[in-house]
């Protein structure tokens, strides 16, 4: 493959003459261009087999190879590569035959140097367009196939996390989703996965605070025979099993630091040493990885590398927890209702006005989960279309609106008292986001935060 950052579009130039491929590629570097010249059609061959180039320039009238063959030969290979024949004797059978095999363009020499450069760049452009094009349709044809539909949500923090999964999905970069339980880690993982190149191979998972040490090191890694008690034979770990896939990670913050030492080599190496091999094992998975934890701090105490850190944190996606998106309950909600409808094929149920104030007011430390989760009860619960107030978890139900002051006898407040339930219920009114808060309150958000930890109402 060429280098294409050392210069401009790559041409190969193909000639039996010397005279004529020393003055075209000095003709080609003055102009922006990025030569590579072989001498006859057999080298023009070994050339083609060995270089990716953007556009060929051959002479159609070469001894062993001609012009023809080295046409077949490109097409052959990349059929969205111009080829432009060139020839001395030029008839209008033998240009005929040329643009009929393939041929992007046929020019009789001698030419005008500027003729030839001008339908090198119509070439050039001729070719992106086309990878463009099939680009683009390879894209379309991914998300019909994995139907990667946009998770649900209009809040402006959500739009932003969908807009950067967007961004990041093409490309192979490791990326680390952090967030509080429940938010969705999983679902933007799957997300990112279908829109990417890896869409067609598998989507692999594991929760890594669910399994023990050994056994986790097994399933990632893979062993082999023998290797320890129950070791009955050799096992293929699943970062292997997700080659030409995407391997999610979840809650990598509660690996051991055993673990971390091991999944550390597999970014850095791109292979896995299965428990009681010695051998590595190259393997071809993107890595995404996931955690509730603050890293950061985690480094600080002692208890995640710093080196794993960096490697992961290539791409960070924050996902906000549902009570700084509550303008996303009603849609999420009216979704589940959907789904769980359809599961009993039945229509869709509603909720009342109570029920949806209720599930506007609670604060959703479980997040979406917990929403899916009330809902199914909800629903389970009613015997009518709609589903009231009193279907929905006592917890939900019975939280009160948020205090904004503390009950004070003193006739007076205090000026931090009238601060503290101004800045409470300004953070209340925008639903607990506390960047909107702090540009309503006109402050700066580290300040707020300030404020907050003062008041002892950060949470």
């Amino acid at each position: 493959m060429i280098d294409r950052a050392s210069g401009g579009p790559s041409v190969l130039v193909v000639d039996d003459e010397a005279g004529i491929l020393d003055s075209l590629r000095i003709l080609l570097k003055n102009e922006g261009f990025t030569p590579h010249v072989a001498l006859g059609g057999k080298q023009g061959l070994q050339q083609i087999e060995a270089l990716d180039p953007d556009v060929v320039l051959s002479d159609i009238r070469m001894p062993s190879v001609t012009g023809l063959e080295i046409l077949s030969a490109v097409r052959e290979k990349d059929p969205d590569t111009p080829v432009i024949l060139m020839t001395a004797q030029a008839t209008l059978q033998s240009a005929m035959q040329a643009v009929n095999d393939g041929a992007y363009y046929y020019i009789q020499k001698p030419f005008r140097n500027d003729e030839l450069l001008a339908i090198l760049r119509r070439a050039t452009e001729h070719r992106t367009l086309k990878v463009e094009n099939k680009s683009l349709r390879q894209e379309i044809k991914r998300r019909e196939k994995s139907g990667a539909a946009r998770p649900v949500g209009k809040s402006r923090s959500w739009i932003d996390v969908l807009r950067l999964a967007e961004t990041v999905a093409p490309t192979e970069s490791t990326v680390l989703i952090q967030g509080e339980s429940g938010t969705g880690k999983e679902v933007i993982a799957r997300y990112i996965h279908d829109l990417s190149g890896r869409a067609d191979g598998m989507f692999s998972s594991i929760n890594c605070g669910a399994l023990p040490e050994s056994l986790l090191e097994s399933e990632l890694f893979g062993h082999v025979k023998g290797s320890f008690t129950g070791a009955v034979k050799d096992k293929t770990g699943l970062f292997a099993a997700a080659a030409k896939g995407t391997f999610f990670l979840d809650e990598i913050g509660e690996t051991t630091p055993a673990t971390q030492v091991k999944l550390l080599r597999v970014l850095q190496h791109r292979e896995v040493i299965p428990v009681g091999a010695t051998d590595p094992q190259p393997i071809d998975t993107r890595l995404i990885a996931a955690t509730n934890r603050d890293l950061e701090e985690e480094i600080r105490r002692g208890g995640f590398r710093a080196d794993l850190y960096y490697r992961l944190n290539v791409i960070a996606i924050h996902l906000p927890p549902l009570r700084e998106r509550k303008d996303d309950i009603p849609l999420l909600a009216e979704v589940f209702l959907a789904r769980m409808a359809q599961q009993r094929v039945q229509d869709p149920k509603t909720l009342s006005e109570g029920a949806m104030e209720a599930l506007m007011r609670y604060s959703w430390p479980g997040n979406v989960r917990e929403l899916e989760n009330a809902l199914e009860r909800a629903v389970i619960l009613s015997d009518s279309e709609v589903v009231e107030l009193s279907a929905l978890p006592e917890r939900i139900v019975s939280q009160a609106p948020e205090r904004l002051t503390e009950v004070r006898e003193a006739t007076n407040p205090t000026l931090e008292t009238i601060e503290r339930a101004y800045i409470m219920w300004v953070l209340q009114s925008e639903g607990g986001n506390k960047t909107r808060a702090a540009e309503t309150l006109g402050i700066d958000p580290s300040t707020l935060h300030r404020k907050l930890q003062r008041f002892g109402a950060e949470a």
